[in-house]
């Protein structure tokens, strides 16, 4: 069976939150930055509370009524969802969040749904907060032409998180004779 990537639909919202809370628990846990997952569930579990799910839901709907100011896909794996990629327009364009299960990272999904982001975004110039110590995404996101811009943020004063940028190409004029 193949992976689909698609636009996610409002029921969605539950398992899409439980995607979010274990990716988490996944990629994040850091012994040394003092993050476990106690404080992982106290931040970031009202993902999969009611709350959380209808935060969701809104989100997806607003993907769907208002395609151009906001993306949203998911990846699945049958009827299992195993990751996803959100993203807004503003004056730039904001990825994230993006998100894969730790059993299908190395299998082209980060890339289909980078594919995806990346023809919705066009020329925009783009920006994402990436978790320091998160060096594969680091990676991931340098093979797409986001750069390091020194700024760095500590969410929730704990998780350490650095500011990536992609500009939008600048056009060149051919010179004259």
């Amino acid at each position: 069976m193949a992976y689909l990537i698609e636009c996610p639909r409002p029921h969605d919202a539950a398992a899409i939150g439980q995607v979010h809370l274990r990716a988490w628990l996944q990629t994040y846990l850091n012994e040394d930055a003092g993050i476990d997952e106690t404080w992982i569930r106290g931040n970031v579990g009202s993902v999969t509370t009611t709350e959380g799910i209808a935060r969701w839901q809104k989100f997806i709907e607003e993907a769907e009524q208002q395609p151009y100011e906001t993306f949203c896909r998911v990846a699945r794996f049958g009827d299992e969802i195993v990751g996803l990629l959100c993203g807004r327009r503003d004056d730039v364009v904001t990825l994230g969040p993006m998100y894969l299960l730790e059993e299908v990272k190395g299998q082209g999904l980060g890339r289909r749904l980078m594919d995806e982001f990346l023809a919705w975004a066009g020329e925009t110039s783009m920006r994402l907060w990436v978790t320091a110590y998160n060096e594969r995404a680091i990676r991931f996101y340098t093979h797409y032409g986001f750069e390091m811009t020194g700024e760095s943020e500590l969410w929730k004063d704990k998780l350490p998180n650095v500011r990536m940028v992609r500009h939008s190409p600048v056009a060149v004029t051919p010179r004259g004779n």
